[in-house]
């Protein structure tokens, strides 16, 4: 898996102060895409156990509020990611929030991308339509794209979180 970037500090993608990061590859090629030079799977560089190590000390964090992972397409790395996220999870218990292109349904469909979704909090889904955009949205850039509380989801049944809880 590659990355493009990392944050230590980002109040754009989730509530509070997060760590993000974004991976890169996505074969969705939405019109206008924010991050278009991340559909490149070749982009960026080599993820390795360093940048999971530097990613769990920016949770341990007071002022943290939580991790968003974000694209590309999280979900064509799944397999990377399983692994990566679990070992954040073994060493801090902040939020998760991860960002796709695809539907919780379909999502659910894939048992990889199913283990991935059930070790996060959120998921923004949806791919970005362009003539839905909205700039007024919190955290997503077009009006189809959902905020789901995954704890509170299952394979049958989405919960959205209200925005304005957020």
């Amino acid at each position: 898996m590659n990355y493009a970037q990392i944050r230590q500090y980002d109040v754009a993608n989730g509530p509070g102060i997060r760590c993000t990061f974004f991976v890169t590859g996505c074969s969705l090629h939405c019109k206008n895409c924010f991050n278009e030079e991340y559909q490149n799977p070749n982009f960026g560089q080599k993820w390795t156990d360093e940048e999971t190590e530097k990613i769990i000390e920016y949770l341990k964090q007071d002022e943290i509020d939580g991790l968003t992972i974000l694209g590309g397409e999280p979900f064509e790395s799944c397999d990377d990611l399983i692994q990566v996220i679990s070992k954040i999870k073994e060493n801090t218990d902040k939020t998760i929030w991860i960002f796709s292109g695809y539907t919780y349904e379909n999502l659910m469909k894939k048992e990889n991308c199913k283990k991935l979704i059930e070790l996060c909090d959120v998921l923004v889904d949806g791919r970005f339509v362009e003539e839905l955009k909205d700039l007024r949205l919190k955290f997503r850039g077009s009006s189809n794209q959902r905020l789901i509380n995954i704890k509170k989801s299952t394979p049958d049944k989405v919960v959205l979180i209200n925005e304005d809880e957020l």
